[in-house]
């Protein structure tokens, strides 16, 4: 009676240690598959690596994703600030037609920090998705309080236009990785499109650049004109996340952030500090 009391105790023990073995092994199992789950999630997340083209025309793979050439940052802050101020009340000719017999520009209505809407211009509306998405409302707002309506006249007598002439770009000042700050000296020229009078306003801006994500067009082939402008914008892999006013009471490279900021204080509305 006792061995088989014994025989039952261990063939109880063996069964005992076989489930906790099964168990341990099951919990083993799922913990590589979570595992296995977020290094496929973090694949899925990694940005594509950048190429960089060499003269024979080889790609080479660019390990720094936030890279930029400094040519390239002051390129694509030109082209985004004279598209973004320069309003000529018609559209961009997109056939021979259209350039002896252009289109009007409508505008598009921006809603005001007042509460009304006013109109900007359509290549400005394009022009601001070159900027960060929690600045670009905003930023947009204030633009459309500086557009004048006349630049959407039919009325040749009254018709505006505007013109950003850039008298300088200063070199990028790299301020944290993918990060940078670009001084920019300008003028904003507007005019009469009859008569020929103009207004010059000084406009002299620093400029925070930062690297950014790009996704081709799905549809490229498919899309509207205006859907490949949007694109196009965007594949420069770079946004303008803040801009503010421009101290140029000294010198640009010896201007700290913090000076930066007291410079910007007091001008005219036409300033975008945030």
């Amino acid at each position: 009676m006792v061995r088989l009391l014994e025989k039952r105790q261990k063939t109880g023990s063996v069964l005992t240690i076989f489930a906790i073995a099964t168990f341990s092994l099951h919990i083993l199992v799922l913990f590589l598959f979570i595992l296995q789950g977020l290094n496929i999630r973090q694949l899925s997340l990694r940005k594509p690596p950048n190429f960089v083209q060499l003269i024979d025309g080889q790609p080479v793979a660019n390990i720094d994703d936030l890279a930029r050439e400094p040519e390239t940052i002051r390129r694509f802050i030109s082209k985004t600030m004279i598209s973004m101020f320069s309003w000529s009340g018609t559209l961009p000719s997109q056939t021979i037609e259209e350039v002896a017999n252009p289109k009007s520009d409508l505008g598009i209505l921006i809603s005001t920090p007042q509460g009304g809407s006013q109109k900007i211009s359509t290549s400005s509306w394009v022009a601001s998705f070159a900027f960060s998405e929690d600045f670009r409302k905003s930023f947009l707002s204030t633009v459309a309080e500086m557009t004048p309506p006349e630049v959407f006249s039919e009325n040749p007598s009254q018709a505006m236009t505007s013109q950003l002439v850039i008298k300088r770009l200063y070199p990028p000042k790299e301020i944290a990785p993918g990060k940078w700050r670009v001084g920019m000296v300008a003028d904003l020229i507007q005019r009469n499109r009859v008569g020929g009078e103009k207004l010059i306003t000084p406009f002299n801006k620093d400029l925070l650049v930062r690297a950014a994500d790009y996704f081709g067009n799905p549809q490229a082939n498919n899309g509207t004109d205006l859907q490949k402008a949007i694109y196009s914008v965007r594949a420069d892999k770079l946004e303008i996340y803040e801009i503010r006013n421009l101290c140029l009471l000294d010198d640009y490279n010896n201007l700290n952030e913090d000076k930066s900021k007291q410079c910007g204080t007091g001008q005219t509305s036409g300033s975008f500090i945030r």
